[in-house]
């Protein structure tokens, strides 16, 4: 057991349920991410050529900014379950990168076009629950939950 500390803030349930689901939901991304990096022929075996072709035509940034969406949110989920201020700021890096990407697929690309409809909404969903993150971890800190 651990010793108690006059002002310290119990963490409330919810921190945990928050932090496991989005470790999971992040990890997702981040498997995408590595499989789609490593071409791997399992994975990529589900896209058409067209849809192959947009992935493995990415400039050098949109891969970066990629990855700062992607690992920032993995980052962030871990500090959030670790109880760390500094999941604000990886999910901030986490959100910075999806819009930079997002603005690029949806807006300087053709991106619209490869994922359909479907896949334009999916990034809405993304974007809604990267925000509610972040939001989230900065109510947690503003409260004193996170240190």
């Amino acid at each position: 057991m651990t010793e108690f500390q006059p002002g310290a803030v119990k963490t409330p349930w919810h921190l945990w349920v928050v932090g496991i689901v989005s470790l999971l939901w992040n990890a997702g991304g981040a498997s995408d991410y590595a499989m789609t990096q490593m071409r791997y022929e399992p994975y990529m075996s589900q896209f058409t050529p067209e849809q192959l072709d947009y992935f493995y035509g990415f400039p050098a940034w949109m891969d970066a900014v990629w990855a700062l969406g992607v690992w920032g949110a993995v980052v962030g989920s871990l500090l959030l379950l670790f109880r760390s201020r500094f999941a604000v700021h990886a999910f901030t890096i986490a959100l910075f990168g999806l819009i930079v990407a997002s603005v690029y697929n949806y807006g300087l690309s053709n991106g619209l076009k490869i994922s359909g409809t479907g896949g334009a909404i999916f990034a809405v969903v993304i974007f809604i629950i990267s925000v509610f993150l972040l939001a989230y971890a900065r109510t947690m800190a503003s409260r004193g939950v996170l240190r």
